[in-house]
Order: structure tokens, then C-alpha cells, then sequence
């Protein structure tokens, strides 16, 4: 019985392996291919790959792309889990009836769709742009900004700072230190597993991000890399190879970000303290 319960999990959880990779190889295969040979659904990799990437590299503004989307999401990130941080301390750290009442309100706000605060948010930014534009409407600010404060990063780190050792605190401040520098110097290396999980997050919702830069960007030169893909994919005649070759470029940044992270991401995500 125990050999036939073990045989289940495994086929099951090999089953979703398979599910979970096969989008991914099939990408890979389609960037080696004719759009015609895409189109008729092939698996395996062709010999195109040189003839998609020099079409990507002479007809695509790929590098821009590339670099917009790691200017907005790098700073982004840096920013976010500077804010998210502080108040996920704040909030647990220092409680009181009122903060757990201003932290239930910030969890509800989880509850409502990007899409229901975005012409509130584009009218806000579109006021701002008259009075300062270099923050405004088609600036990279304008991008960053809705995105350095999530109730979602702030709950992880409250949630995460529960497990923090709170004797850790009482010796700094016998030492000497404020709380700030209680917080740079005793908590921020002490919670790295949970920042380098944030870290993930937060990079891969910011380099993904489409709604937002599609409304708020105005100019060809500064689209992000969804943007670019998701004008290619609507062209008249679309190069399925070419754009299999271009989204795989894309996904590269955010592979190689989370499997050198994937450990502490794992730590993090389980609420580990190093």
C-alpha cells in the first residue's frame, strides 16, 4: 500500500513537472523555427535560430527594451523593499490597536484589481505632469512609483519579522544604537533570506508588468520589453519564430535572478531568519 501511495505522488508530481516545463521547451523549440513551422504546431527545434536572432538584431529595437525594463524594475525593486521593509518593522515591532487597524485596512486593499484604480491613478499622474513633468505621464517615474508600495510586500515582511529575535533588538539598544540603526545594521543582515524572496517578487512583477507602462508610456523609445512583444505579436503578419526568439530573451533576466536566489528565495518563503 505504502509503495503504491509513493508510486501516485511521484507519477502525479512528474505529470505536473511535465505540465509546468512544457510551455518552456516549447518556446525554446518555436525560437529555432519558421513562423510557418509555429504555426503548425512543431516540437521539435529546427535550424533557424541564427536566421531569427540576425532578423531580431537588425529589425527589432530589442536593446532599449531590454534596458527600460531593468532601469524601472531594479529601482523598483530597490525601493520597494526599502518601503515594504520598514513598514513590515513598524508594524510588528512596534504595535499598537491603531497600526493593526491601519494594517487591516491595508490588507483590504489587496481585494481590489489594479484595473479599478487605474484611471484614478493615470487622471493623478496626468495632474502631476502639468506641475511636475520629469514625473508625470510618459516618464519611467510615473511607472515606478505605484510600485514601491504593496500591501503584499508589506504583510510578507510583518509576517516574516514575527520570527525575528527580539533579544536581538533589546542588545542593540543596551548597545547604544537608534532604531534605525537597530534596523540597518542588526535587522536588514539578518533578514536577507526574506529580502532576497521579496527581491524575486517583486523584479519579476515589476519586468513583466503590462498594463501600467502600456497606458502611462506615450513614447516608441521608452516601451518596456512586454510592450515591444505585445507589438510584434499584433503586427499584420506576424514572425512567430522571431517573436519565440525575442520573449525567450526576455524571460533570461528573470531565470537567471531567481535560480541565483533560489535558495534564499525557498528560506524566505518559509519564513527562515539567518
Amino acid at each position: 500500500m505504502d509503495k503504491l501511495k509513493k508510486f501516485l505522488t511521484y507519477l502525479f508530481l512528474s505529470v505536473a513537472a511535465v505540465v509546468s516545463i512544457f510551455p518552456f521547451l516549447w518556446m525554446i523549440s518555436s525560437a529555432t523555427n519558421k513562423s510557418v513551422d509555429v504555426t503548425k504546431g512543431k516540437l521539435m527545434p529546427g535550424a533557424f535560430l541564427g536566421e531569427n536572432l540576425k532578423k531580431v538584431l537588425d529589425t527589432i529595437d530589442i536593446g532599449p527594451a531590454l534596458w527600460n525594463s531593468a532601469k524601472i524594475s531594479v529601482t523598483t525593486t530597490i525601493i520597494a523593499l526599502l518601503i515594504a521593509s520598514l513598514a513590515g518593522y513598524g508594524f510588528e515591532i512596534f504595535r499598537s490597536k491603531a497600526k493593526d487597524r491601519i494594517f487591516s485596512v491595508l490588507l483590504l486593499s489587496m481585494m481590489i484589481p489594479f484595473a479599478a484604480i487605474m484611471v484614478p491613478l493615470y487622471r493623478m499622474f496626468g495632474g502631476i505632469s502639468k506641475i511636475i513633468p520629469a514625473i508625470g505621464i510618459d516618464t519611467m517615474t510615473a511607472v515606478i512609483l505605484p510600485s514601491v508600495t504593496t500591501a503584499f510586500l508589506i504583510f510578507f515582511f510583518r509576517q516574516n519579522t514575527k520570527m525575528f529575535p527580539k533579544d536581538m533588538l533589546e542588545a542593540g539598544r543596551i548597545d547604544g544604537l537608534n532604531e534605525l540603526g537597530i534596523f540597518f545594521r542588526i535587522y536588514v543582515p539578518t533578514m536577507k533570506t526574506t529580502y532576497a524572496a521579496a527581491a524575486i517578487i517583486t523584479f519579476m512583477s515589476s519586468w513583466n508588468n503590462y498594463l501600467w507602462p502600456l497606458v502611462v508610456l506615450q513614447s516608441p523609445e521608452k516601451r518596456t520589453i512586454p510592450l515591444l512583444i505585445s507589438n510584434l505579436g499584433s503586427s499584420y503578419a506576424p514572425d512567430y519564430g522571431v517573436i519565440m526568439l525575442v520573449i525567450l530573451i526576455a524571460t533570461l533576466p528573470t531565470a537567471i535572478v531567481f535560480f541565483l536566489m533560489q535558495k534564499h528565495f525557498v528560506a524566505g518563503m518559509t519564513g527562515s531568519v539567518k
